[in-house]
C-alpha cells in the first residue's frame, strides 16, 4: 500500500520490485484527493510502522487513536466516480486489527454474502488450507462461501485463478471440485485458470496472474492477499471495499462507476485466450476415470 500526503492511496497485489511493475499482472485501486480516506489508511500503516520497531511486541490492546469508525457495519459514505458508494479499509491478520477494524477475511465473506447475481474472482492462489504452514489442515471458509452463495442463492460464480511452476500440486483437486459442480439447473460456477507466457528470457518468479481482487453486481474488493488460511490468519494484509449504492440505472449511467471499471478488466481476462477452463475428469459407465 501506499499513501501520499495523507489524501492519495494506492492498495493493491504489486510488490515494489521491477519485476513485479514489468513481468507479472498486477492489480491496485488508486484513491486520489480523499483526506478521510488517508486518515483511515494512516492508521493501518502505523500498526505496521510501530511493529517494525525494534523488540516490537503485539499489544494486547491496540491504542484507541488506532481505532476506526469505518468497517462493514459503518462505511464511509462519500462520491468516487460521480458515483455513490459505502467504503471501507479491511486488514489482517486479527491481531492487526485495532478496535473498529474489520478483518480481511470478515470482509471478502461480507461482499460475498451480499451479492445477489454474481461473484467474480481473480486471484494468484486459492487454496482451502494454509500454503506454508505444516502440518496442514483443511480450511474452507472461503470456498463453502462460494459453494453456499452457488447453491442456496443461485449466484453465478466465476472463479480465475493463476497458474505458474509454483502452483501448489492440490490446487487442480480442488478446483475440479469446485468446477464439477456446474449444473444451469441448479448450481452455476465456472473455473478457469489464466496462464501469463513465457518470454524468451526466463525471470525467476515472474510471468503469472498475481493480481488478488472480486467484483459483484453491487460491490468490488480489491486486496494484497492470496486466498489460502495463512494470509489471514498469520501474514499483513489489507482489503480495500467498495459497495455501490446508486441504482442499477444510476450505476449503468456512470461508466466512471469502480464496480464497472473492474467488472470491465475481468471480463477482458475472464474471455481473453490466456484464460484456460479447469477441465473435470468424467466416469465411465464402470465408475473408473
Amino acid at each position: 500500500m501506499w499513501l501520499v500526503d495523507g489524501k492519495h492511496f494506492a492498495v493493491g497485489s504489486a510488490n515494489l520490485d521491477w519485476r513485479s511493475l514489468t513481468q507479472v499482472k498486477e492489480l491496485s485501486a488508486i484513491v486520489k484527493d480523499c483526506p478521510c480516506y488517508g486518515e483511515d489508511l494512516a492508521k493501518i500503516f502505523q500498526v505496521y510502522w510501530d511493529l517494525g520497531q525494534p523488540d516490537a511486541e503485539i499489544p494486547s490492546h491496540w491504542p484507541s487513536s488506532l481505532s476506526t469508525n469505518f468497517n462493514k457495519d459503518s462505511p464511509l459514505k462519500l462520491m468516487m466516480n460521480n458515483t455513490e458508494t459505502e467504503t471501507y479499509l479491511s486488514s489482517s491478520p486479527p491481531m492487526f486489527c485495532p478496535d473498529g477494524r474489520t478483518g480481511d477475511l470478515d470482509a471478502i465473506l461480507d461482499v460475498m454474502d451480499k451479492a445477489k447475481k454474481f461473484i467474480d474472482v481473480s486471484v494468484m492462489t486459492y487454496l482451502p488450507f494454509e500454503e506454508f504452514s505444516e502440518p496442514r489442515s483443511f480450511w474452507n471458509a472461503i470456498d463453502a462461501k462460494l459453494r453456499a452463495m452457488a447453491f442456496n442463492k443461485r449466484v453465478k460464480v466465476r472463479l480465475m485463478t493463476g497458474y505458474w511452476e509454483h502452483t501448489d500440486s492440490a490446487t487442480a483437486g480442488f478446483l475440479q471440485s469446485l468446477a464439477a459442480l456446474n449444473n444451469t439447473h441448479v448450481m452455476n460456477v465456472e473455473v478457469k485458470r489464466f496462464v501469463v507466457p513465457l518470454n524468451h528470457f526466463p525471470v525467476p518468479y515472474s510471468r503469472v496472474n498475481h493480481c488478488k481482487f472480486m467484483v459483484t453486481d453491487n460491490a468490488a474488493y480489491v486486496g494484497t492477499s492470496n486466498w489460502a488460511r495463512d494470509y489471514f490468519t498469520d501474514t499483513g494484509g489489507v482489503g480495500f471495499i467498495i459497495n455501490n449504492t446508486a441504482t442499477t440505472h444510476e450505476a449503468s449511467e456512470s461508466s466512471s462507476s469502480f464496480q464497472l471499471q473492474l467488472r470491465a478488466v475481468f471480463e477482458r481476462d475472464w474471455s481473453s485466450h490466456y484464460a484456460y477452463p479447469v477441465i473435470v475428469p468424467e466416469l465411465n459407465m464402470t465408475g473408473q476415470l
